[in-house]
């Protein structure tokens, strides 16, 4: 029977077409090392990895599965700098800021592409990324993003997409514009996932999947990580759960909110399909965005039904079938073969949040969505603090991130009204 995931619903496309997916034993025993990491997803795995061909003794655990959160599950798009525009950093920080944290993005971009292409990780990526205008109204900063970009943040790759072309690269005419990166893409992010673990272990990190971590303690100039059956003993810890947090550590709690977004995956669409001509990703304007491409076996991925509550849908097929046939009626009737979910971590500005939370134990998460390049580029980020240059992470660490108000009682009531608001507004 095929592996279902304790802690995500469905089964997706991902897990059925990204090959063997080796097994890691569970803790079993004490153990000392030099650095602790807790989460399997890209966070941790690429700290593991970088801190493993350092030289660190590093020990990874994971409550269930590499890639079970959002890390296996994702839409898969890379996008371009940080989650907010680089004109929006510029307006809260100032361009010299602004544009340190964009070129700190646009380095992450590159080197998840060079580190899978240097370890031979098959990651099925394909180039372009189309963010298009649902509303009128919006199509003006759309043109406005793609001068800026060029003149003020050195990046040429983006391009103003009228009504017109917009329709033609969609195959589509719900939206009114927009703009064409060519300068990013879109991944099989499983793929991902257990080629870094592959990587990973060869470099000699320890890693254990079906561990949890029950505690973490820092005293003493010593860190303990409890888990069911051993304790883990060491001078630095890496808290890289994002979403799946729970109560593992407060401070991360107050400032990550976990969020249900679900995706499905349509039959293959066939090469005289007119969705998606040139290959791209898609992601829109609205505040619960839809995001959307086709795997290369032509087959529609398409994600857009966030939720904010504790519950997941009943039906994931039938809420995604529904929102593709409001941007593509020919599809009204397609089948859907794999429909799933996950949960991402979003903070209140949907910027990333890195802290160290207690002595010598740093957390990292919040991507808002952004954090497939992000989070592999930030476990690289943590192995060069334990090597001694912290100054690259400060970037991220010295961002302004406020916990979520109501406490932990009332956060997720406020949070959902909130985002249902605007998701109401996307509407109207």
């Amino acid at each position: 029977m095929p592996y279902q995931s304790p802690i995500s619903p469905g089964r997706s496309w991902y897990e059925d077409t990204a090959g063997p997916r080796p097994e890691y034993p569970a803790l079993d025993g004490d153990r000392t090392c030099d650095v602790v990491v807790i989460g399997g997803g890209f966070t941790g795995l690429s700290a593991a990895t970088h801190l493993a061909k350092a030289g660190t003794n590093v020990v990874l655990i994971e409550a269930f599965r590499f890639g079970d959160g959002a890390s296996g599950r994702n839409g898969g798009q890379l996008g371009t700098g940080q989650r907010a525009w680089a004109e929006e950093m510029e307006a809260e920080y100032g361009l010299s800021r602004a544009k340190a944290l964009f070129d700190l993005a646009e380095e992450a971009k590159a080197h998840l592409l060079e580190f899978a292409a240097v370890n031979q990780i098959d990651i099925d990526y394909k180039p372009g990324q189309l963010s298009v205008a649902h509303k009128q109204r919006y199509v003006d900063d759309y043109k406005a993003h793609a001068e800026i970009m060029a003149d003020r943040f050195n990046y040429p790759h983006i391009a103003f997409m009228d009504a017109r072309e917009t329709a033609e690269r969609l195959g589509s005419t719900r939206y009114f514009g927009g703009t064409r990166d060519t300068g990013t893409g879109h991944i099989h992010p499983m793929k991902l996932v257990i080629g870094t673990a592959k990587v990973a272990a060869a470099a000699g990190a320890n890693l254990f999947e079906q561990s949890p971590s029950t505690g973490i303690t820092s005293s003493g100039g010593k860190v303990r990580v409890t888990t069911p059956r051993g304790t883990i003993t060491a001078q630095k810890c890496l808290i890289g759960v994002n979403a799946y947090g729970g109560t593992i550590e407060p401070v991360s709690a107050a400032h990550i909110m976990p969020i249900g977004s679900f995706i499905g995956a349509t039959v293959p669409l066939g090469v005289n399909s007119k969705v998606l001509p040139g290959g791209e990703a898609v992601d829109d304007s609205r505040f619960v965005v839809r995001y959307f491409r086709k795997s290369r076996d032509g087959r529609l991925l398409f994600g857009g039904r966030e939720v904010y509550g504790v519950n997941d849908p009943k039906d994931i097929h039938i809420h995604i079938r529904r929102q593709i046939a409001e941007l593509y009626p020919e599809l009204r009737d397609v089948e859907i073969t794999h429909g799933w979910g996950g949960y991402v971590g979003i903070t209140v500005p949907r910027k990333p949040f890195v802290r160290e939370v207690m002595p010598n134990v740093i957390s990292a998460g919040g991507y808002s969505g952004h954090g497939v390049m992000l989070s592999n580029f930030f476990g690289k980020l943590y192995a060069e603090t334990v090597a001694g240059n912290r100054n690259r992470l400060k970037l991220i660490e010295d961002l302004k991130i406020p916990a979520f108000p109501g406490g932990r009682r009332f956060r997720t009531p406020l949070l959902f009204l909130a985002l249902n608001w605007f998701a109401l507004r996307d509407r109207i």
